[in-house]
């Protein structure tokens, strides 16, 4: 059984895997393990890395993804779970990217010993505005995002890409994301986005009780500035650190300012 759920989100234990000290990568919607490609390398020597794919992307088992199971995220959560307990995993370092950040938060609150650190880059708890919240979008603002991803997918996970990316002089980094983007089933990133953008995980944030690091890039079309400050203010134990990249994927483009701010705060 244990072997199953290792393959059915392609799991890897890399770096060095006789130390106790372990950290968890876990990707944003849209990408992969191999997002972790430029981070992973400056811990591999100290640290014991898990990386994995949630369901529905990259080599995760194909049907493994079920619409009902992840309509909410508590649904990637409990595979977190699966994976920390068929790995033995305590008191280890989380980091993870856009949605893997609530998935990380979800997980340490139902898990406290998993979990001794949270990392979290790119991280919203409702990206829906509301009374008194800037969340980044509107309705009607994710209703067009729904039409156009079921009109012509592959024509939006391309400008999808170059939005969320930036980093314009390097086109390479968009076209990464692009294609990564563009191997998802279209029914199925249809669905996982409307359980991101949909989903409202603000009352959550006082039960989280683990130091937790807040990442965010000077600009990040999805993300903007104020959530970043909402999740920290409403978080204890926070500290909110904006790094010298652009764009919602950071530890893509910059993944030396990513290293930087992850071991000042681990170390």
């Amino acid at each position: 059984m244990s072997n199953d759920i290792l393959r059915r989100n392609n799991v890897h234990v890399e770096g060095n895997i006789e130390r106790p000290e372990t950290i968890v990568f876990a990707h944003g919607f849209g990408s992969d393990q191999t997002a972790w490609r430029g981070v992973k390398p400056a811990f591999e020597s100290s640290y014991r890395l898990v990386l994995f794919d949630n369901a529905g992307a990259g080599q995760a088992a194909p049907l493994s993804y079920s619409p009902a199971k992840y309509r909410s995220l508590q649904g990637y959560a409990l595979d977190l779970l699966e994976i920390a307990n068929t790995l033995n995993l305590r008191n280890a370092i989380f980091v993870g990217h856009s949605v893997s950040a609530m998935i990380g938060l979800l997980s340490s609150i139902s898990a406290h010993d998993v979990f001794s650190k949270l990392i979290l880059i790119g991280a919203s708890p409702r990206y829906l505005n509301d009374a008194g919240y800037c969340g980044g979008f509107s309705k009607q603002d994710l209703e067009s995002l729904y039409t156009q991803m079921t009109d012509g997918y592959l024509q939006w996970a391309s400008g999808f890409s170059k939005l969320a990316m930036a980093n314009h002089h390097n086109p390479d980094l968009a076209a990464s994301f692009s294609k990564s983007l563009s191997a998802l089933r279209p029914d199925t990133a249809l669905q996982v986005a409307k359980s991101i953008f949909e989903s409202d995980f603000r009352s959550i944030l006082p039960q989280v009780n683990r130091e937790v690091l807040l990442i965010r890039s000077q600009t990040d079309t999805v993300v903007p500035e104020e959530v970043s400050i909402y999740l920290n203010q409403h978080i204890r134990n926070s500290r909110l650190v904006t790094v010298d990249a652009e764009g919602h994927f950071p530890h893509m483009s910059a993944p030396q300012e990513i290293i930087k701010a992850i071991r000042e705060f681990i170390k």
